[in-house]
């Protein structure tokens, strides 16, 4: 064929050939042929670009075109025809300013073809026209699809979130719980420090030895503080040679302060040195006064971890929900993991081993990091449901080219074949009826590659399912942000 086709206009029996527009009356096929255009391509080149205004719709006359979308920087065929009557273009041309109007696709000539070419206005008031029923019909499918996705992809944030939340006060209650208990234990150790320090200081000890109790008192508080770990059968140990030497001092009950002492560090060695000078009818009651200090000390710091660990989740939340930071801004993606991973942590059961691999000498890449916490929480718990309660989850990260990968791995049954296809399917899952809407990999996609012109890969084999989200350094430069909709756009029909 001719790349510059000396005709320009198509005949109403020409237009009637093709199937799109064959049950036309002849009426419509002369409007057709007065306002559309003959044009033709050379071969390699585009027709029209992805993200260019869609001003014109096209139908295949002759030739073989192809469909392009843009992907992480590079432009990846979707399909390819020679089918002649297909079209292609600003097939949404009907729906007016309530849409974006651009063209959602690349779509380039293979051979040189001959395409027939009507503005977008004219498609349009064609429609509108002449098939107002269809054009209803069109416009509740599409906003009612749009509408539902939005309902369900709320639900789906909102469920997300209300099994977050409840995670999360379950993780904070534990450590809570703690510090109440602790902090009750730890008055009435106080009060019995108190008693037992005014029976010490009543008249009984003399100046010097109040100052030898005061110093063993700090050299006890020091030796609790040490970091040191005993095995279950060396603290048993520890604790019978201490008590047989209490019994052997007088002093009651020694089977009940010895794991006390013993937990601060105190052995009957140090205990016999420390309290040798303040005499025998004093030695009970520095013993208990000791055991009251050490056991105060431990207390303290069992509400000292307990509060660590709830400023922890509190901070694993912050950083989760991204609520003090800017919409977009450069981020530390393993920040991002390890805040998904501690509030996804009520989620996980014992019997899921959580891996990680971090490249730490990975730098940061502007984002939107509550979207990606979303993406990794998608994935994540799309892994731990897997599992079904056994296996490992393994989460790395790696540079690879001008990016970074995200992969998200388990060890659980796996993505069968012949559903893999549509696993980035809006509304598509494989969960029981309830327990999903097909949403969560549909989102992240649209995150991923709408959002931050990334890629999101899927390999799956039983044991073995890898998801690796990769993600730009750099953002293209060339490419406005786009906004999070509908990730898959009409081709070539």
């Amino acid at each position: 064929m001719n790349a510059q086709s000396e005709r320009t206009k198509l005949t109403p029996a020409e237009l009637r050939g093709l199937f799109l527009f064959e049950s036309l009356d002849s009426t419509q096929l002369e409007w057709l042929a007065e306002r559309g255009r003959v044009e033709s391509r050379q071969g390699g080149t585009p027709v029209y670009s992805e993200g260019e205004p869609a001003t014109c719709f096209f139908v295949l006359l002759g030739g073989t075109v192809a469909v392009l979308r843009r992907l992480h920087g590079d432009d990846i065929e979707v399909s390819r025809t020679d089918q002649i009557g297909v079209y292609a273009g600003a097939t949404q041309a009907y729906l007016g300013d309530r849409v974006d109007q651009a063209y959602p696709n690349t779509l380039r000539a293979i051979t040189d073809v001959e395409l027939f070419v009507l503005p977008a206005d004219e498609f349009a008031q064609a429609i509108r026209t002449w098939f107002p029923m269809a054009l209803h019909l069109l416009e509740g499918l599409f906003f009612g699809t749009r509408a539902t996705n939005t309902i369900l992809a709320e639900r789906e944030r909102l469920v997300a979130l209300g099994s977050l939340a409840a995670g999360l006060t379950h993780e904070l209650n534990n450590p809570a719980a703690a510090a109440v208990r602790a902090t009750d234990s730890l008055r009435s150790r106080v009060t019995g420090m108190r008693h037992k320090l005014a029976l010490l200081a009543d008249g009984r000890l003399d100046g010097s030895q109040l100052h030898q109790l005061v110093a063993m008192q700090d050299a006890a508080i020091t030796r609790a503080k040490a970091d040191r770990t005993l095995s279950a059968i060396e603290a048993s140990d520890a604790e019978d040679e201490l008590a047989d030497w209490l019994e052997d001092h007088g002093i009651r009950q020694g089977w009940d302060i010895a794991p006390t002492l013993v937990a601060g560090g105190i052995d009957a060695t140090w205990l016999s040195d420390a309290t040798a000078a303040l005499g025998e009818e004093h030695q009970e009651s520095a013993v208990r006064w000791l055991a009251y200090t050490i056991d105060t000390e431990l207390l303290m710091g069992e509400i000292e971890d307990a509060v660590t660990r709830i400023s922890g989740l509190v901070d694993a939340a912050r950083q989760y929900s991204q609520l003090d930071r800017a919409a977009q801004q450069p981020v530390d993606v393993h920040e991002l993991l390890d805040a998904t991973l501690a509030m996804l942590q009520a989620k996980i059961p014992p019997g899921v081993n959580v891996v990680k691999h971090y490249d730490r000498g990975l730098p940061p890449i502007p984002a939107y990091g509550a979207e990606l916490n979303q993406v990794w929480t998608n994935l994540i718990d799309n892994a731990l449901g897997a599992m079904d309660g056994t296996g490992t989850l393994t989460v790395t990260s790696r540079r690879e080219g001008d990016g970074i990968v995200v992969e998200v791995h388990d060890t659980g049954h796996g993505i069968p074949p012949e559903i893999r296809p549509r696993i980035f399917e809006p509304f598509f899952t494989t969960k029981p009826v309830g327990e999903g809407t097909g949403l969560g990999l549909d989102i992240s996609y649209r995150i991923v590659v709408n959002k931050h012109h990334g890629d999101i890969r899927a390999h799956s084999q039983p044991g073995d399912t890898r998801f690796e989200v990769c993600l730009p350094i750099t953002p293209p430069l060339d490419e406005p942000d786009a906004p999070v909709g509908p990730a898959r756009a009409n081709g070539v029909n």
